[in-house]
C-alpha cells in the first residue's frame, strides 16, 4: 500500500501561479498528476517515470513543470499561466513498476477564474 499526501491548489485569476506537492509513504517507478473536471475522465496532465524524462499534457507543455525530489519521495507541479480550462481536481499518483496499478491521492481543487 502506498499513502499520498498532496498539498496545495487553490483558486488564481487567469495568468496566475499555482504550485501542488505530493509526498508519497514509499519510493515507485513513477509519480505525477491527472486531472478531473465533472462528467469527464481522469487525464494525464504530468508524469514523471523514475528512469525517463519527464512526460506532459499538449494542454499544458509550456506552462507546467514537474520536479521531484527523490529523497523525499516528493512530486511537485509548478503550474504557470493558468487557464479557466485548467480549472479541475488534480490527483497525484504513484505507480511502483512500470505497468502496474496507481495508487491516488485525496485530490485538491485548483479554480482558474477571473
Amino acid at each position: 500500500q502506498v499513502q499520498l499526501v498532496e498539498s496545495g491548489g487553490g483558486s488564481v485569476q487567469p495568468g496566475g501561479s499555482l504550485s501542488l506537492s505530493c509526498t508519497a509513504s514509499r519510493s515507485g517507478y513513477a509519480m505525477g498528476w491527472y486531472r478531473q473536471t465533472p462528467g469527464k475522465p481522469r487525464e494525464l496532465v504530468a508524469s514523471q517515470p523514475s528512469d525517463d524524462k519527464a512526460m506532459y499534457a499538449n494542454a499544458v507543455k509550456g506552462r507546467f513543470t514537474i520536479t521531484s525530489d527523490n529523497s523525499k519521495n516528493t512530486v511537485y507541479l509548478q503550474m504557470n499561466s493558468l487557464k479557466p480550462d485548467d480549472t479541475a481536481v488534480y490527483y497525484c499518483f504513484m505507480r511502483l513498476v512500470p505497468l502496474g496499478d496507481n495508487y491516488w491521492g485525496q485530490g485538491t481543487q485548483v479554480v482558474v477564474s477571473s
